[in-house]
């Protein structure tokens, strides 16, 4: 069966988790961490992706990010992972596949999901393990937007900016939203609606993304689907 393209909305947010193949570490040192930075730092630019947080962890990339055209996100990614991928191979003398096939990504509704997603992205270090706190974990946007640091990298969405009326009072209010953190259900809806590739909102929502991208934005109902009456 023929895969179906990916749900892209120019002007709306996406969740993006790109994997390695058969979870194989992405990153050995901090040159690599770096070098991925740089890389979606210049071709988000050149492709006119705003990327407003990210987590690079072991074996795995997540993004946040709206593109300004249909293609964006897929130029963006193929770009930054061909030249990843040749220079990881010669520093670290392998060869082969180093991605789990392509990108997942989900665009999402930001009136509801934009800051859940915000936090679950920079939260990814300590679901994965490797900090016990998000603001321990220097390769994400976390610090940004708790005022350790400023990181180019990233483009903060207008819903960030409602936070407050100042840095200290957004920083703030991020701090606290990570602190309690994201429901149970919260972080499985955002997984599998990235990994098997649905608009993340209401149906008012979901039904404007189908209109504009041609194709089903929800899982379709289990089963066969009911003959027509004669």
């Amino acid at each position: 069966m023929a895969r179906l393209p990916r749900l892209i909305v120019p002007g709306c947010p996406h969740h993006l988790i790109q994997r390695g193949v058969r979870g194989q570490a992405l990153f050995h040192d901090a040159a690599d961490f770096d070098f991925m930075i740089a890389l979606l730092r210049e071709y988000g630019v050149r492709d006119q992706v705003s990327i407003h947080s990210y987590a690079l962890t072991d074996n795995a990339i997540e993004l946040l990010a709206t593109p300004a055209t249909t293609d964006g996100l897929s130029v963006m990614m193929q770009a930054v992972g061909r030249r990843y991928v040749q220079r990881f191979n010669l520093r670290h003398a392998r060869t082969g596949a180093l991605w789990e096939g392509r990108f997942r990504a989900a665009p999402l509704q930001a009136s509801t999901y934009l800051i859940p997603c915000t936090v679950h992205v920079d939260m990814s270090p300590v679901r994965a393990g490797l900090v016990s706190r998000p603001m321990d974990y220097r390769w994400s946007s976390h610090g940004h937007y708790i005022g350790l640091y400023r990181d180019t990298l990233v483009t903060p969405h207008e819903a960030y900016w409602r936070l407050g009326n100042t840095p200290f009072a957004r920083e703030a209010s991020y701090a606290r939203l990570v602190a309690e953190g994201i429901s149970e259900h919260q972080q499985r809806v955002i997984s599998d609606s990235t990994l098997k590739g649905w608009a993340l909102g209401d149906s008012e929502f979901q039904a404007d993304v189908g209109s504009q991208t041609g194709r089903r934005a929800t899982r379709g109902r289990p089963g066969r689907p009911r003959s027509k009456p004669q």
